[in-house]
């Protein structure tokens, strides 16, 4: 699992910080909560108690936020991330990211943006990786801060950047109470920018959000759609479509999207002719990595099965849209 090349298309900048990193710049900052790094993993890193609730796995962010206020420090987070997913071979990073939450301390939308392309340069630097970043607008946030964050995003797309540019367009978190439709205009704007377009969608609603995304707001790529496993005729459009599904297992069994007693809807979607990633979705909170999620789904699938997986993932990419 940890030999060939990997494709990870939907991985958060602030879920994933490495805990040493994590660690280290909250004692800098005497922002450390508790004494040691062992306990900090606790409140970090999801435990099997918490699970089955998508807010309680939402509840670890706010810890990352305490140190990403700062531009040298989303510059060094992003580094780390970026470096620790090509110890695992992913040969292709999207990261994706919600400025707006940490302009806090006073960084401008521009800044908290080019602090994290920064960092994707830094940490993709004579390695063998290509990198992008996709921006989110947070549901509750509204339609109106979406449509300024779209436009900032393209005010930094890729083609205005030698190297690592936005190339994505998000909505992720809460999905009841904020249908697709409140932020099309969001993404009618991204896609007249020329960025790809994704959204969290059926991770904590039925199937009907992800119709809504794929009618409302016209994405490409559906985050999670755990629930669409239960819409044949949802399985049929996204299969017709080539719509790509960011897989995330181990995440999506923590927040309950998906049920450890079943097999995860990763493999209904691999039956029904549905493309797919394989994804990581948040390595610290999740307390996992390519590699893991590989093994995973090896318990089910031969592993050039799984290398194929990756390589056909590549094509869904949003780097490098013409």
């Amino acid at each position: 699992m940890a030999a060939f090349p990997k494709t990870e298309l939907h991985q958060h900048v602030d879920g994933s910080i490495p805990l040493p990193v994590l660690w280290r710049l909250m004692v800098e900052h005497k922002l450390n909560p508790v004494p040691t790094i062992e306990e900090m993993r606790d409140l970090i890193v999801i435990q099997e108690d918490e699970e089955g609730s998508l807010l309680k796995y939402l509840d670890k962010f706010h810890y990352p936020l305490w140190i990403t206020q700062f531009y040298e420090n989303i510059v060094e987070v992003t580094q780390s991330i970026v470096e620790e997913a090509a110890s695992h071979n992913v040969t292709l990073l999207e990261l994706r990211y919600s400025p707006i939450i940490h302009t806090y301390a006073g960084l401008t939308l521009r800044q908290t943006i080019r602090s994290v392309l920064t960092g994707l340069n830094r940490g993709a630097a004579g390695k063998n990786l290509k990198v992008g970043l996709i921006i989110i607008a947070m549901r509750h946030h509204g339609p109106h801060v979406a449509k300024i964050l779209a436009r900032q995003a393209i005010s930094e797309s890729q083609e205005f950047h030698h190297n690592s540019g936005v190339i994505g367009f998000d909505i992720a978190g809460a999905e009841k109470g904020n249908p697709p439709r409140l932020f099309s205009e969001a993404y009618e704007i991204a896609r007249k920018g020329g960025l790809g377009l994704t959204a969290h969608a059926g991770e904590d609603e039925g199937p009907e959000m992800v119709w809504h995304a794929l009618d409302d707001l016209g994405v490409t790529r559906v985050g999670h759609a755990c629930s669409a496993v239960r819409d044949r005729e949802l399985l049929r459009r996204l299969a017709r479509d080539r719509i790509l599904v960011e897989c995330c297992l181990t995440s999506n069994f923590q927040t309950g999207a998906a049920s450890r007693s079943e097999p995860h809807p990763i493999h209904t979607f691999l039956d029904a002719g549905v493309p797919v990633a394989i994804c990581t979705d948040n390595t610290t909170v999740s307390g996992t990595d390519q590699t893991r999620e590989n093994e995973l789904l090896a318990r089910d699938l031969p592993g050039d099965a799984i290398a194929r997986i990756h390589e056909e993932a590549r094509a869904f990419s949003f780097i490098g849209r013409p």
